[in-house]
């Protein structure tokens, strides 16, 4: 167990490092700044070579929500879903800590918003809390649909963690004006806890919506997707 939980702690750390340290020290550097679909694409990449990295020791969840949708799929033991947050929290507090410490090194440096999740006036495009809450939702939801789907048994060995990490990028292209894209209550927290705003005020939906769209997401692939029996090695 303590391989799979420091397997989840080095995974979430280089998904938030890179996917959020993207956005915080290199979208808008001067003249060659890398933007939102840099910041995108980042995500998705970190995601999908972290699959390849450490599915096969703790299946590669990297993401609270996602634990809570493969034990709702009957694919994860419900047990260890808290120790697998802990270690993903954990992780991502430290790549913020961490990411912190660096862009702190850059004069003149303010944290801001530091890549935190938001609605309202912390939503970078001034998105409302309806509107954070249903795409959080939504997406989530689907992301968990084609988790589940691209790591059945009829999917060619390798191809998961594409699929996986693309739709991440998908869904980065989307939803980072809407709220920063959370979709992962560990991401959310580390980066709330140094951000110069009221995102811990807000915390609360970014765990909320992620943990629900998780759970539709299961129900729906539970409800219309083919059964499978092989051991499930995922994902976020």
């Amino acid at each position: 167990m303590l391989k799979k939980l420091t397997a989840e702690f080095i995974g979430t750390f280089w998904l938030i490092f890179i996917g959020s340290g993207s956005g915080i020290l290199a979208a808008a550097f001067p003249q060659i700044g890398i933007g939102i679909v840099g910041i995108s694409f980042s995500a998705g990449i970190a995601l999908m070579a972290m699959l390849y990295a450490i599915g096969g020791i703790s299946g590669g969840h990297m993401n609270p929500a996602v634990s809570v949708g493969l034990a709702v799929a009957g694919k994860f033991p419900a047990a260890q879903v808290l120790p697998y947050a802990v270690a993903q929290v954990a992780g991502a507090t430290a790549a913020a800590a961490t990411l912190y410490l660096v862009a702190s090194g850059k004069a003149g440096f303010l944290p801001g918003g530091f890549g935190a999740n938001g609605y309202g006036a912390l939503s970078p495009g001034g998105y409302s809390l309806t509107a954070a809450l249903v795409s959080e939702v939504v997406l989530m939801t689907l992301f968990l649909f084609v988790i589940l789907g691209s790591i059945h048994a009829r999917v060619p060995t390798g191809f998961a963690p594409v699929s996986i990490g693309l739709s991440l990028t998908a869904i980065n292209l989307v939803s980072i004006p809407i709220t920063n894209t959370s979709l992962n209550p560990a991401r959310s927290t580390g980066l709330a806890l140094f951000a110069d705003t009221a995102a811990l005020s807000q915390l609360w939906l970014f765990w909320l919506a992620p943990m629900l769209g998780a759970v539709v997401g299961t129900l729906v692939w539970k409800a219309i997707g083919e059964r499978d029996t092989a051991e499930i090695h995922v994902s976020n």
